[in-house]
């Protein structure tokens, strides 16, 4: 539905009003913000209009107006001016994203982009990890007690996975050396699904037992690195616990905490976001991604090489200040695809 200019001026004018002091906004300050000369009666009568069309609503306990998440999607679609990054220094963000260390793993440089985006947004960073390959670079069998076997997986890149396998037989050292080599050796720097269907027609000659245990750790592997419990990273979620918007009351509070200690509707929306392109934003109550009415979630993909990998974003209020969020969003992922890139080669 298109809005004429008078109207789109005062919409802008009143959810940017609304967004710096969280009170509804009235004729009498409109007329002021807007810098239109028009008279209250003739904004009363657009903002009737607005609110008939689903911008604007009228709280019970006054006569000004606040935006809904409609009118949220106008505004940072169409009526947002977005604020230059000129005022953030871009090698000094680049320097936090960087890890002080000598070792510069990935793992290192994504936990630091959570963190600005929390420190800069003074809301909640969130990046969502690039996908595990299932391909695995060595395993190692570890024993920790009869029939208990700490199965070890290091990936392409060094990161180790670990998990506890419950055997029925009592393995000695020697044959889980043995069972290790055989596995790494025929099976080294290929995917756990490939391996599988070759150790159906492969392992015949070997004894039961040891077939079984070498099935056992191909299965581990495989739910190891499918595994997307830790898949999120998260910063600053304090930050929204005085966000009286968020935290107002209990039913809100479980909510908040809810999402990030599931983290399932985040994993959902990040996905969403990585297929698309650019700085996307979510605002709750239009959005079912999003499970809160009253939080926004400010995304953008990032990438490795060339290819998009996962997204980062930044969780507040829908009252949050768009113009500012947006750039610190779309500059990170472009920092971070180059931080990761560069440690890729």
């Amino acid at each position: 539905m298109q809005l004429d200019n008078r109207a789109q001026t005062l919409l802008k004018a009143l959810v940017e009003r609304y967004i710096a002091d969280g009170q509804p906004v009235g004729s009498r300050a409109l007329s002021k913000l807007s810098g239109l000369e028009l008279s209250p009666a003739t904004i009363r009568n657009v903002m009737a209009d607005l609110e008939e069309m689903g911008f604007v609503a009228s709280p019970h306990t006054s006569a000004g107006r606040i935006p809904t998440p409609r009118g949220y999607r106008v505004f940072v679609d169409t009526l947002l001016t977005i604020e230059s990054m000129d005022a953030i220094d871009e090698a000094t963000l680049e320097t936090k994203l960087q890890s002080r260390s000598q070792i510069n793993s990935p793992q290192k440089i994504i936990s630091n982009a959570a963190q600005v985006l929390s420190s800069l947004s003074q809301f909640a960073g969130v990046v969502m990890t690039p996908k595990r390959e299932s391909i695995f670079k060595q395993i190692e069998f570890l024993r920790l007690s009869e029939k208990r076997i700490l199965l070890v997986i290091v990936g392409p890149g060094g990161d180790v996975q670990n998990r506890l396998l419950l055997t029925e037989v009592d393995y000695t050292p020697s044959q889980l050396v043995q069972a290790a080599n055989y596995i790494n050796q025929h099976y080294g720097g290929l995917g756990f699904d490939e391996v599988r269907l070759r150790l159906q027609n492969e392992l015949r000659q070997l004894r039961d037992d040891m077939t079984s245990l070498m099935q056992a750790a191909v299965e581990a592997g495989s739910d190891a690195m499918a595994d997307e419990s830790d898949n999120v990273v998260i910063s600053g979620e304090r930050n929204l616990l005085s966000v009286s918007d968020l935290s107002s009351n209990m039913t809100s509070l479980r909510k908040l905490f809810d999402m990030f200690e599931q983290k399932t509707s985040l994993m959902q929306l990040l996905d969403v976001s990585s297929k698309a392109t650019g700085v996307q934003i979510f605002i709750g109550g239009e959005s079912q991604l999003v499970p809160m009415d009253d939080m926004s979630i400010v995304t953008a993909p990032y990438e490795v090489n060339g290819k998009i990998v996962g997204t980062l974003g930044v969780i507040g209020p829908t009252r949050m200040a768009y113009e500012r969020v947006i750039p610190i969003v779309d500059i990170t992922a472009k920092l971070l695809s180059s931080a990761l890139s560069g440690n890729n080669n």
